[in-house]
């Protein structure tokens, strides 16, 4: 039987891959969004397994307005990393620290 201690060990498990994602590699812009959208994911398993185990759907309802956030925030960050792209034909982080107006 899994129980809550499961989903929060996993949970935690996902929240300190994304950390190192995000802490280890700052070279890639790709993989510094794919380890945000890993946290927001962590974050709605924990929601969703309190809500679960405590009987409330409010858990649940939060979880859908983090995942039209998370749509929202991968949208439009692949949109800017297009035009970084195409205007730097590069999406390393340390290429793009300068910024001219």
């Amino acid at each position: 039987m899994v129980g809550l201690s499961h989903y929060l060990i996993l949970s935690a498990i996902l929240f300190c891959l994304s950390v190192a994602g995000i802490f280890l590699n700052r070279k890639n812009v790709i993989i510094l969004l794919m380890s945000i959208e890993l946290m927001l994911l962590a974050v709605n398993t924990n929601f969703v397994a309190f809500s679960h185990y405590l009987g409330d759907t409010a858990g649940q309802i939060f979880v859908f307005f983090i995942l039209t956030v998370a749509a929202a925030e991968a949208a439009i960050g692949l949109a800017i990393l297009v035009v970084l792209f195409r205007n730097r034909s590069t999406i390393n982080v340390e290429d793009l620290d300068a910024m001219k107006g």
